[in-house]
């Protein structure tokens, strides 16, 4: 797969997106899976293979989820990378981001 975007932050935080046609791959190390629990919930929560998905309204898809059986854990938030993300933990013991682009 073709990267699309990476990015680097402190810490030595890195993460990269993969294309993957109608998909992307989000490859991340530790150091910047930490900095997205931080930013998206304010403490450690990530399971080892947690799920986004990106949505046109996430308040309303995370009020959906919930309906549907999933347990919020925080947000939505407005990330530094302009996004607006809830995580929950959705039934199946997978762990859920549900991100809207703010920008476009």
């Amino acid at each position: 797969m073709a990267e699309q975007e990476a990015y680097a932050g402190d810490g030595d935080a890195q993460a990269m997106i993969l294309d993957a046609g109608r998909a992307t791959l989000e490859l991340a190390n530790t150091a910047q899976v930490e900095l997205i629990d931080r930013v998206e919930v304010g403490r450690p929560v990530s399971p080892h293979f947690p799920v986004a998905l990106e949505v046109s309204d996430a308040s309303a898809a995370a009020d959906a989820a919930v309906a549907d059986g999933a347990v919020h854990i925080a947000g939505p938030v407005q990330t530094p990378w302009r996004s607006l993300n809830a995580r929950l933990d959705a039934p199946g013991g997978v762990q859920l981001t549900l991100f809207e682009e703010l920008d476009g």
